[in-house]
């Protein structure tokens, strides 16, 4: 880049900043900005576009066109050159922009006399605010000079607007972090709760974006670069030699701690007129876009890997670090933008709610929130851009809704659900040491999920007869290193002690597809969820299985041990399963361990091809549980992981229910016990569905057992069935709408 066009870009930027710092109101900063960059640039027309909602641009200040389109002018998201811009995240740079494939002629801005055309997005850290334009009557396309300048002074144009410095009634532009502002994710995890943001990584303001000397800011950049350096050795020397996979991503931190090209492009950043954290903002924003176009998982990670040096560096550079965080809020909700079971579990039930930015219903902090029955949202796309800490927020995990900084009447309103709520689980507490038995006589019985220690009282508070489903893989997720077996044992036997005498059901470890080690190799496989993973990974791995089945018979001291294994495909992978531990048995025998005085071997069911097992694997087996979660998405090749197809398919579809009655039968024909376990047995209509078609044991999570009881105790389970029959007769796709018609004729 020529001197001439940094000293013209230092100019600029420091012009911008006394904008910035003057007293004028917003519209007329922006004039004077367009007005600027024009003048600096040499070009006919400045102008700028912001958004004024999610999905439409608009002309909020110009120098060159028709004065009188700004706030008249708008665009939908990829409408145009403009919306393209804002679409894709790029810049779109042309010597004929009539010609362009898109071209939108707007005739109130009288813009089609004009031939050159360079739009750049405003963006901060990937997020688009805006558009910025500049264009000439002259047949030309924008040297590389103009168009890094032009990209930097966008990049304070973010700032300035982060900061709300074009806040006011005359522009329309709004103040940031300050509306009310409703997202609409997913459900993680039902309840609801109130409370306040407590950021999991606060983000970093940067309050100077543009600086006057550039030595200082070189020299403030690379003190900082050094410290980040030397906090990435630090990290490097006490990984020691015994984690290899956690020392590879350190390597990689240090790779780009130490990459050049990084801090050559910060440099001429800086050069241009930037503050050092504006910066290494300006390429944190770079790499993200680029982060959202990268398919490749490897570079993806990469691409993370750098995007948190960033933020370490922008909190050195700011002194905004973690130790300088706010304080933990009365009623703290939990807004991040992911978050691993081990961070998640530090919190534990301090937090009321927790809302996530990505995550899926399947991933660790979605089994953790459920184990600590935290109502919890995924996908909310945005909520760690606009959230603040301290902002009040309400959390509806029912319909997956998120309110940050509520209108009163929400406030209300939501307060009176919340009272609804509480006040329909004070009625279950009733009926809580009553048996789920129907009006036709039937009894239900009803377990819980659970795969932490905290979640054990639930089990006498819930009313939960036993443990129908105990995770073991948590212990696993939350660490950096394989458990030692003593270790498990304890843990499993502090389990038992908790139960006091109540049947618990131990699967073994359950791990690949969504729930990856963050020890264990990741393995690169296109469909991971169809891939290696839990018993397929123990048969691969003995010595893993074997520790965790002699852990758990050291854990049983005596008592009775129930053990599952997780996604049986075939009788032979079962067979060879209760092998290991009839091998584990022998061995513990010899060294003179108390044996359990009594064993059971289970399998889940998550497969269709198991439902189709010989009648010798329904002999062979103690007991069935149906993994309802996974034996769902493979019934009907709909990943559940995504959101797309998810939600497509129905639990009471009567192909469904038609398999679900199968295998009752076939366990029926052998005396084989059979339980559903899943999201779906918490349901109550799927419950008494299930129950209906010949189910007798569910099991789910603690706060399902009241509402699922609550509607067995109402129901006569023959009628259902007709219900279902009726419905399948007439060749319905669903007996969802007949079910709820039955249910509401009850009173």
């Amino acid at each position: 880049m020529s001197q001439t066009s940094e000293s013209e870009s230092r100019k600029l930027l420091g012009a911008l900043r006394d904008t910035m710092a003057s007293d004028r109101a917003g519209q007329a900063r922006m004039d004077d900005i367009t007005q600027l960059i024009a003048q600096s640039m040499g070009t006919d027309v400045c102008s700028i576009y912001l958004f004024c909602d999610d999905d439409t641009l608009e002309l909020c200040a110009t120098q060159g066109l028709n004065a009188e389109a700004v706030h008249q002018t708008r665009m939908r998201l990829g409408e145009g050159l403009v919306g393209r811009v804002a679409r894709t995240k790029r810049l779109v740079n042309t010597d004929n922009a009539p010609q362009q494939r898109g071209f939108r002629y707007m005739p109130e801005t009288g813009e089609e006399v004009f031939s050159g055309f360079l739009g750049v997005p405003i963006q901060r850290l990937g997020e688009v605010l805006g558009v910025l334009v500049v264009q000439s009557r002259q047949t030309r396309e924008y040297t590389a000079d103009e168009i890094y300048g032009l990209e930097v002074v966008a990049m304070v144009l973010a700032e300035m607007t982060e900061l709300g410095a074009f806040v006011s009634d005359e522009t329309g532009v709004g103040a940031l972090h300050q509306r009310a502002v409703m997202f609409r994710g997913s459900v993680g995890q039902e309840g609801a709760a109130a409370g306040q943001v407590y950021l999991h990584e606060p983000r970093v303001v940067v309050t100077n974006p543009v600086a006057d000397d550039p030595e200082a800011e070189h020299k403030r950049l690379n003190d900082a670069v050094e410290t980040l350096r030397m906090s990435v050795d630090e990290m490097l020397t006490g990984a020691g030699t015994g984690d290899k996979e956690q020392k590879q991503v350190l390597e990689a931190y240090r790779m780009f701690a130490n990459s050049k090209g990084w801090l050559r492009r910060m440099d001429e950043d800086i050069e241009l007129g930037l503050s050092a954290e504006a910066a290494v903002e300006k390429e944190q924003s770079a790499a993200r876009t680029r982060m959202n176009e990268v398919t490749d998982a490897y570079l993806r990670e990469r691409l993370q890997d750098l995007d948190d040096l960033s933020n370490r560096l922008l909190r050195i550079l700011t002194g905004q670090g973690a130790d300088t965080g706010a304080e933990m809020p009365e009623h703290p909700v939990l807004v991040a933008r992911n978050i691993g079971p081990g961070e998640l579990l530090e919190y534990g039930r301090k937090l009321r709610a927790i809302v996530l930015e990505e995550g899926s219903v399947g991933s660790h902090a979605g089994i953790v929130a459920r184990a600590l029955a935290i109502p919890l949202v995924i996908q909310a796309k945005g909520v760690t851009t606009e959230a603040l800490n301290g902002d009040q927020i309400l959390v509806d995990g029912e319909q997956g809704i998120v309110h940050l900084r509520p209108e009163d009447t929400v406030t209300t309103a939501f307060k009176d659900k919340i009272a609804m709520l509480a006040k329909a689980q004070d009625r279950y507490t009733d009926i809580r040491h009553k048996p789920a038995t129907a009006l036709c006589g039937t009894t239900i019985s009803l377990q819980m999920n659970a795969g932490l220690m905290a979640d054990l009282p639930s089990l006498e508070n819930s009313g939960a007869e036993g443990v129908g489903l105990f995770r073991t893989e948590l212990q696993f997720l939350v660490r950096n290193q394989f458990p030692r077996r003593s270790e498990l044992a304890s843990l499993y036997g502090r389990v038992l002690d908790a139960a006091q005498g109540k049947r618990v059901v131990f699967r073994t470890l359950d791990i690949g597809s969504d729930k990856v080690l963050p020890y264990m190799k990741p393995q690169d496989e296109p469909n991971p969820a169809l891939g290696w993973r839990a018993i397929r990974v123990g048969l691969d791995k003995p010595g893993v299985l074997r520790m965790q089945l002699q852990a758990l018979l050291r854990a049983a001291n005596g008592r009775a041990l129930t053990v599952m294994f997780p996604f049986v495909a075939q009788y032979e992978e079962f067979t060879q399963a209760r092998a290991a531990l009839t091998k584990a048995i022998k061995r513990e025998e010899a060294l003179g361990h108390i044996l359990p005085e009594n064993i059971e071997v289970g399998a889940m069911l998550e497969t269709p091809s198991l439902a189709f097992a010989p009648d010798a694997f329904f002999e062979d087996v103690d007991f069935l549980s149906i993994g309802g979660n996974d034996l769902k998405q493979f019934f009907f090749a709909a990943d559940r992981e995504n959101e797309r197809v998810r939600k497509r398919y129905d639990s009471l579809n009567v192909s469904f229910l038609s398999f679900m009655e199968m295998i009752v039968d076939r366990c029926s024909k052998t005396q084989t016990p059979i339980s559903f376990c899943g999201e779906d047995a918490g349901k109550p209509i799927e419950a008494v569905c299930f129950a209906a078609m010949g189910l007798r044991t569910l099991s789910m999570r603690p706060a399902s057992i009241g509402p699922v009881k609550s509607l067995l105790m109402r129901v006569n389970l023959a009628d259902v069935k007709k219900v279902i029959e009726t419905a399948r007769a007439e060749g319905k796709m669903s007996v969802r709408d007949d079910i709820a018609a039955y249910i509401r004729s009850l009173g």
